[in-house]
């Protein structure tokens, strides 16, 4: 991701934090020119960030910008008007990567990925999706490393779920899971999307309550559950990003409606209002695209 790219995602998440929506209107979404604050040298002069690719971003309550990338400490945190605050994760994240199988070589009905590791592999590239939960925990996927770990803004890992370095389908192993979301009671939802096709619940203290998923194209089913939301009503948003479909849930999986041909997005993010960014396009919770990013990817 270019670091212009990297900024224009950052400037469409500030505005969520701070509480940019559409309700049902078109808005026009501009990017905001110098953010971040471009870093200085130990001797004061200009220097230029020298991010790895940018994964995921994240807002605070309070309108900080966590961002995710694949390089030297992977997470790295900025206020709202770009400054940068401090930067941790070294060590935390598997150095294996997700490649696609040719498709050729693909079976049906099995999974269209794998992982590379060792010298194929590349630092911090497990690094796949990060989140803030509502209680201001840091939430990280590791998706080569096949675990999710809660953590505080101090680096100090508080919980984790999968096993690491161990790929499984069971309540407690995943095989290269793609994000992680949360419901209004607390409930904790796991996209094990690359090597498996499901989702996992959690109670809130990480105990297993339920999964739900198989691969192909019908209701409940998954290509690549790529992504997750969840709604203050409980509902669920999947990204089906393989199909290029958004598929939504009731609480417990029963399979309650899709939004079909809308591209194979790579992100969701619920806003404090109650609509849903789909990559670069902000729905209402009908599917309906009220408002862009520049770019609109």
């Amino acid at each position: 991701m270019t670091f212009r790219r990297m900024r224009g995602l950052a400037c469409g998440l500030l505005m969520l934090a701070v509480g940019a929506a559409a309700h049902g209107q078109a808005v026009k979404h501009t990017e905001v020119e110098g953010w971040p604050d471009p870093p200085t040298s130990a001797a004061g002069t200009p220097a230029a960030w020298n991010f790895g690719q940018v994964s995921g971003i994240a807002t605070t309550a309070n309108g900080y910008i966590l961002m995710l990338h694949r390089g030297a400490q992977p997470l790295m945190l900025f206020d709202p008007g770009g400054r940068f605050v401090r930067a941790w994760g070294d060590g935390l994240f598997d150095n294996g990567k997700v490649a696609g199988i040719a498709p050729d070589d693909r079976r049906p009905g099995q999974s269209g990925y794998t992982a590379v590791y060792g010298a194929a592999g590349c630092h911090n590239c497990g690094a796949h999706a990060v989140r803030v939960d509502p209680d201001g925990n840091v939430w990280v996927v590791d998706a080569p490393g096949h675990v999710v770990y809660k953590m505080d803004f101090q680096g100090r890992v508080l919980m984790e779920l999968g096993a690491k370095g161990v790929a499984g389908r069971s309540r407690n192993t995943f095989n290269l899971p793609t994000d992680v979301a949360f419901g209004p009671d607390g409930s904790i939802y796991v996209s094990d999307g690359y090597g498996n096709a499901r989702v996992v619940k959690y109670s809130a203290d990480g105990q297993y309550r339920l999964e739900w998923g198989s691969r192909g194209t019908g209701p409940g089913e998954f290509g690549l559950p790529h992504n997750l939301a969840v709604d203050a009503g409980g509902r669920v948003y999947v990204t089906d990003r393989d199909n290029r479909r958004v598929q939504v849930f009731d609480a417990d999986g029963g399979f309650l409606a899709e939004w079909p041909e809308i591209g194979g997005n790579s992100a969701l993010f619920m806003t404090a209002d109650q609509h849903l960014w789909t990559g670069g396009t902000l729905r209402s919770l009908d599917g309906a695209a009220v408002a862009t990013l520049p770019g609109g990817a």
